[in-house]
């Protein structure tokens, strides 16, 4: 009994570190999962819907007794490992360099386009 409320334990830290590092703001891991697939890796992603899927059946005491817990207190640990990692003041400034960094093309791109519209029409 004890591991299997560990499990939702572990079930719900991860619905909250999925709530403050990626802003997921849904009630049921499932739901979180499937709203930040684009921004986890493949085998995290993966990981997570183990847990997802596991979520329901924790829940209810005969079906809890099913489960394998040491796979998903692995998947668990995983997943609250990757999302520990993620640092949320670098991936803003990851994000604004980024939007930095192609503003300065675009700039770069039409001034050389003007440029040459100049040199066609012999103003320059």
């Amino acid at each position: 009994m004890p591991e299997n409320t560990d499990i939702q334990t572990q079930i719900a830290q991860t619905v909250q570190l999925m709530r403050g590092k990626l802003g997921a703001r849904d009630k049921t891991l499932a739901e979180s999962v499937r709203k930040a697939k684009r921004r986890l890796p493949r085998r995290i992603y993966k990981q997570a819907m183990v847990l997802a899927q596991a979520e329901q059946m924790a829940a209810h005491p005969k079906l809890r007794l099913v489960l394998d817990t040491s796979r998903l207190a692995r998947a668990s640990e995983e997943v609250q490992t990757h999302l520990s990692g993620i640092n949320l003041a670098d991936r803003r400034l990851g994000w604004f360099l980024g939007m930095l960094g192609g503003l300065a093309f675009n700039l770069l791109a039409l001034l050389v386009l003007l440029l040459v519209f100049l040199r066609w029409q012999n103003l320059i």
